[in-house]
C-alpha cells in the first residue's frame, strides 16, 4: 500500500493508493494542520512531493474521494517516482522482464 502527501507552504494533502484503485484522499489541512499531516508523513516514511499547484487542486477533493480520473497521469507518475526511489513495486506489477 501507497500513501503520499503533497504540500506547498500552506497546503498539504495526504493520499492513500492500494494498487488496485483510484488513489484517496486521506488527509488535507492548512496552516497547522497542514503542518501536522507533513510531521506525520515524515515519521511514518511517506514520501512527500512539493507541487504546489497540484496540492491546491488535490485540497479541493473531498475527505475519503478518490482523485479525479483527470488527475491519474500526474498522480501516477509521482506514486511511480516514490516506489522506483523507495526501490519497490507495486504487490500487482507482474514479472515483465524478458528473459
Amino acid at each position: 500500500m501507497a500513501g503520499k502527501t503533497f504540500y506547498t507552504s500552506d497546503i498539504a494533502v495526504a493520499l492513500k493508493y492500494d494498487g488496485k484503485n483510484a488513489p484517496k484522499v486521506t488527509a488535507k489541512g492548512e496552516g497547522v494542520s497542514a503542518e501536522k499531516i507533513l510531521e506525520l508523513a515524515e515519521k511514518h516514511g511517506i514520501p512527500l512531493q512539493n507541487e504546489p499547484e497540484l496540492a491546491r487542486i488535490l485540497a479541493q477533493v473531498p475527505l475519503g474521494d478518490e482523485i479525479p480520473q483527470e488527475l491519474y497521469i500526474a498522480v501516477a507518475e509521482i506514486i511511480s517516482f516514490a516506489y522506483f526511489l523507495s526501490g519497490k513495486v507495486p504487490d500487482n506489477l507482474e514479472d515483465t522482464s524478458i528473459n
